[in-house]
């Protein structure tokens, strides 16, 4: 398909004010400015002047895992049986026939990342997904992306009632380090064993090997944090182990932008459209995710759907203007930046030859409140409205 007219915002780069993209199959072939000449056969999309931007992206939800609708029949997000449960897996709980999904594709949202819920200190694998298609297996773009792990009152809160650990942000600091420090330990002890044939490998360990990817960097932590206290914890642990960590939420973000920024941290700021329900977030404000871009902290704005449901992600990008964020981050915050941070943006993110067909087609600014796709593109086909094509 070859479309024709278009005001491209790449989001690499300069936006194209009068441009064409070609696709081919599932992915972006070619792009520039007009004119350009149709192949022979190739179906052609005028846009008249209309914007196309990359599909955004929300690096953090519960969608299709915390289901639409459903109390405990459908709510798998967290597992309080055990503080510590890296081995589980989001996959194996996404409901892909939510109908939130379908919600999200017509808000222009064509992925997202999917984790467990943070009442657990170590909770479990998040993965990043497409938010088309029918079967969880064909929908991945990257699983294991990475651990999830959580701060502050949450964990404090759920094992409170149970009488057990943790209930003090000490404990919930010591576990985590125990799981990491022992995955360590079984991690050399199979070096050893490859190595040295009379040397006996562990018994096999489902938590120490889920944990081993993010030991080795493979895959990233994403740090459950609304405190500045708690997110300086986050980063203690991170820099303990050498983890390629990520800060989630980042509430009081605005508060401590300079050291964030110095430590090279970054943030997936959000919910921004939500209530103050406990103590730790006492500063939640929409202008973080602008204050921490000023300062040089690289930012994404998320929903934690189903908090806030995710076909309100330009929504609370629109708010976070209001708030002096500029109109540019605010795009780049549900677009390349998400996809740069969680590490996905070889395939999504911006509109370049090479990456996933994955965009959408507004008359008007996405970021104000009557805004609505007229078209979206996932992998090349177009699914909002629904087309053969």
């Amino acid at each position: 398909m070859l479309l024709t007219h278009a005001f491209i915002y790449t989001m690499s780069g300069d936006p194209l004010p009068d441009g064409w993209l070609r696709t081919r199959g599932t992915k972006i072939e070619a792009l520039g400015a007009m004119p350009c000449t149709p192949e022979e056969g190739e179906e052609v999309l005028d846009l008249g002047g209309r914007a196309v931007y990359p599909g955004f992206i929300d690096a953090h939800t519960h969608i299709g895992i915390w289901e639409d609708g459903l109390t405990f029949e459908g709510d798998d997000t967290n597992e309080d049986t055990d503080p510590v449960t890296p081995q589980l897996r989001a996959i194996d709980a996404i409901n892909p026939l939510d109908r939130c999904f379908r919600e999200a594709l017509e808000a222009g949202v064509t992925t997202v990342v999917v984790g467990p819920g943070s009442a657990n200190p170590v909770g479990g694998q998040l993965a990043a997904i497409k938010t088309g298609g029918r079967r969880i297996d064909r929908m991945i773009l990257k699983a294991p992306l990475a651990i999830k792990m959580a701060m502050g009152e949450n964990p404090k809160n759920v094992y409170h009632g149970k009488n057990q650990t943790p209930v003090t942000r000490m404990a919930t600091a010591s576990l985590i380090r125990e799981a990491l420090f022992k995955a360590q330990r079984y991690g050399e002890e199979k070096k050893r064993a490859q190595e040295d044939e009379d040397y006996d490998e562990p018994a096999y360990d489902g938590k120490c090997e889920a944990l081993l990817p993010a030991l080795e960097r493979k895959i990233q932590v994403h740090f459950h944090a609304h405190r500045a206290d708690d997110i300086f914890t986050a980063i203690r642990i991170a820099k303990e182990f050498d983890l390629d960590y990520v800060i989630v939420h980042g509430t009081d973000g605005a508060l401590i932008a300079e050291d964030l920024a110095e430590e090279g941290a970054r943030v997936l700021s959000g919910p921004l459209l939500c209530d103050r329900s406990k103590p730790e977030l006492r500063n939640l404000t929409p202008a973080t995710p602008g204050v921490l871009a000023k300062a040089g902290v690289q930012t994404a704005i998320v929903t934690d759907h189903a908090v806030i449901p995710l076909q309100y992600l330009p929504l609370c990008a629109g708010l976070a203007v209001r708030e002096g964020m500029p109109h540019v981050e605010a795009l780049r915050a549900i677009t390349a930046n998400p996809a740069e941070i969680c590490g996905i943006s070889a395939r999504v993110g911006t509109l370049e030859p090479g990456k996933d067909a994955d965009f959408c087609v507004f008359s008007s600014d996405p970021l104000t409140l009557a805004a609505k796709p007229d078209l979206v593109f996932l992998e090349g086909k177009c699914v909002v409205p629904e087309r053969n094509s």
